[in-house]
């Protein structure tokens, strides 16, 4: 499952994929869910209906609309997948890859949202990831008004509000993308002596010489 803000797929999304479409106009965020059956008469649809019938019931969910083929899954799934894309031709962006308990989500978008807002006002936050394991891409755009590459001067004040919020609520500041070379001092200021120590060793048992990626992870 799949999870994104409709923010990112109406200004910037609509100028650089135009013709996207907007299913669910009105609404603040989507959770795209694709579930799939070989068996030629699986009674899938009337499955996925009754589902998010039982889901709009108990009030999980506002709204909900069902692709009825596979060009309507594509076009769906395109608002999920051109969100990097569009936010690339917008300019350069501040990125964070975080993971959280799913049950910390709200929690932490509300704060982290009203604490960004308060440090940067008019700043865009594009969020979409993979609701499943928790994993969140969750992006600064500059305001409309500010050129992308100076709002980019931001970034550690950014980073410092959105890692501490991760780490205040369980998650890790680094999910599938990595540690890398940009993210070695948080790595430090987020993880104790023991675990540094603990990723260190795995990492001289299984790479002695240091050949595999040398540099980009410890």
């Amino acid at each position: 499952m799949e999870i994104f803000s409709r923010r990112v797929s109406s200004k910037p999304h609509q100028r650089h994929h135009p013709g996207s479409p907007d299913p669910l106009p009105g609404h603040s965020w989507y959770a795209l869910l694709q579930a799939d059956d070989t068996a030629p008469d699986a009674p899938l649809a009337a499955a996925m209906e009754n589902l998010l019938a039982g889901a709009s019931e108990d009030g999980q969910l506002d709204d909900a609309v069902v692709a009825q083929s596979h060009d309507q899954a594509a076009r769906l799934w395109a608002l999920r997948e051109n969100i990097s894309e569009a936010q690339r031709r917008e300019g350069p962006n501040i990125k964070h890859d975080i993971s959280l308990p799913i049950s910390a989500i709200p929690p932490f978008m509300r704060e982290c949202a009203r604490a960004l807002g308060e440090e940067f006002p008019g700043a865009r936050l594009v969020v979409f990831g993979h609701l499943g394991d928790g994993n969140l891409h969750y992006n600064l755009s500059a305001p409309e008004a500010v050129d992308a590459r100076d709002f980019m001067d931001n970034a550690p004040r950014a980073n410092r509000i959105v890692h501490d919020r991760v780490a205040q609520h369980g998650g890790s500041f680094s999910a599938e993308h990595g540690v890398g070379q940009l993210k070695r001092d948080e790595l430090v200021r987020y993880k104790s002596p023991v675990e540094v120590r603990m990723m260190r060793a795995v990492k001289r048992a299984l790479d002695p010489l240091g050949l595999m990626n040398p540099g980009k992870v410890l």
